[in-house]
């Protein structure tokens, strides 16, 4: 019980530095935008608050995370059933699971290129990219709840309309900002 108890609550840190980070990586990315002394201590300030997030939280979060994870299936005894019929939902959870360590590897590339100086995305594909973690997080959480229970083609459906949603509301988000800045 208590490795399961620390096995979440390294999740919902690993998850708290994988949202927060790409919120860093646009604020960043929109410093650019800046003139001299303004872009200069903006960027000093985002790098710090990025390495203390990413070194100090997300990192040691994703860590343990990965070791907790694999420790309290075997104490369940899950791994007995990952490739029966009842395990099923585990199979899918750590394939998400396994994407989600791939996207975690990403946000870590972006990180050292914006360390370099070196702003390859838009504020607008890092506000898109930041939402690939919530796709995760509504899928994994999903598998975990409901387990066997949950119906694949269903699943999938729910899975794609969510998608859909989210990136209508970054396209709505998109377009009410620019209202704005058009107003000024």
């Amino acid at each position: 019980m208590y490795l399961k108890a620390l096995h979440i609550i390294f999740v919902i840190t690993w998850f708290a530095g994988i949202f927060y980070m790409p919120r860093l990586f646009i604020y960043n990315t929109e410093a650019e935008s800046k003139s001299g002394e303004a872009k200069k201590i903006l960027h000093e300030q985002f790098e710090v608050m990025m390495k203390r997030l990413w070194y100090g939280i997300t990192i040691p979060s994703a860590i343990l995370t990965l070791i907790l994870g694999p420790v309290v299936m075997f104490n369940e005894g899950w791994d007995k059933l990952l490739f029966d019929e009842p395990g099923r939902w585990l199979l899918i959870k750590l394939i998400f699971v396994l994407f989600l360590y791939l996207y975690f590897i990403s946000l870590h590339k972006i990180f050292k290129q914006q360390l370099k100086g070196i702003y390859k995305y838009t504020s607008q594909q890092l506000r898109i990219w930041n939402e690939v973690a919530t796709i995760f997080l509504v899928a994994i959480v999903m598998l975990a709840v409901v387990k066997q229970s949950i119906s694949l083609v269903w699943g999938l459906v729910g899975l794609i309309a969510f998608i859909v949603v989210l990136m209508s509301a970054i396209r709505i988000y998109k377009a009410i900002r620019g209202q704005h800045s058009d107003d000024r």
